[in-house]
């Protein structure tokens, strides 16, 4: 899914009868599967038991996270299509549920000691969409972003958006900004939304900036960096991401932080994003735990604590 350059909202959940989720497909999807449900005003709603089962190719569920925990999680949510197809429901319902999970994944990254969430929540590539579906996304980021701005105040979660967000409808616009603007304060907790993002045209953006700053004197050409550079991608004061999860079982990264994740740990799971839990986190952060980040160094070289994390 993807949104231009603007914020997403967490989702919240409805009232009514509960839907059958037991032994989902876990088949790969399009990227332009991943992100916000479509639900129109007045919509029948409906109400998903967290507590029902998962098909057993998910990993063991894990609720306690390992003592080296990734400060930055970037996640691409993908597989809310496919979950709607296997229940014979509308794409839309898919995607209502997928900012369900978003709500439950966002404050339970917290509780893992996670300090940084980034969701890829629509993409450049996203308005090629159909239009009905890509005029629900927005009413629903606008729907969401007014019911979740008290409880992002109350639970002191800071909101940031990466991407072409000027682009968005302006009454999300004006909401996106409202929110940022209550939360800005916060210091504990960032929820990042990637919205109408793309990698290759932040690439872009960036070069086109840093080109007009050469022009006006403020940054020398010859003395070019990745650390000069990097100033004019989105979210430069934001840490580079440390683990890269993908739901849905495909095994790409669909134009996401390309620069930022040069030496982000990925971790590809088949649960669809509906699907997600905390334990799926748990899980990926697990594994991440595990693994030994070298940096081009050899592992003699790295502290004995980085060594220790993969034994």
């Amino acid at each position: 899914m993807d949104h231009r350059n603007g914020d997403l909202h967490l989702s919240q959940t409805s009232g009514g009868t509960d839907l059958d989720r037991a032994s989902p497909n876990r088949t790969g999807q399009r990227l332009s599967e991943v992100a916000f449900p479509l639900v129109k005003s007045g919509a029948a709603s409906l109400t998903f038991s967290r507590s029902m089962s998962h098909a057993s190719a998910r990993p063991e569920p894990v609720e306690r996270a390992p003592a080296n925990i990734p400060r930055h999680v970037a996640i691409i949510m993908d597989g809310n299509g496919r979950w709607a197809k296997q229940r014979g429901l509308p794409r839309l319902e898919g995607h209502r549920r997928g900012v369900e999970t978003v709500r439950t994944i966002t404050f339970a990254a917290r509780d893992l000691g996670v300090k940084v969430l980034t969701l890829y929540a629509f993409s450049v590539e996203n308005w090629k969409r159909p239009q009905d579906e890509v005029g629900g996304l927005m009413s629903l980021l606008e729907f969401y972003l007014k019911k979740e701005l008290k409880t992002f105040v109350r639970d002191r979660v800071r909101l940031r958006t990466i991407g072409r967000t000027d682009e968005l409808p302006a009454n999300v616009q004006k909401l996106l900004q409202t929110t940022m603007d209550a939360t800005r304060e916060f210091t504990d907790y960032t929820l990042v939304l990637a919205l109408n993002y793309g990698s290759r045209t932040e690439v872009v953006d960036a070069a086109r900036a840093y080109a007009t700053a050469v022009a006006a004197g403020r940054e020398k050409l010859n003395d070019g960096s990745w650390a000069t550079f990097s100033r004019y991608l989105y979210g430069p004061d934001l840490p580079e991401p440390d683990l890269v999860i993908r739901t849905s079982g495909e095994s790409r990264i669909s134009n996401f932080l390309l620069l930022q994740a040069a030496y982000a740990e990925f971790f590809f799971t088949p649960v669809l994003w509906p699907d997600f839990t905390k334990s799926d986190l748990a899980a990926a952060i697990a594994d991440y735990s595990r693994r030994e980040r070298r940096y081009g160094l050899t592992s003699e070289q790295l502290p004995s604590p980085a060594r220790l994390a993969v034994k």
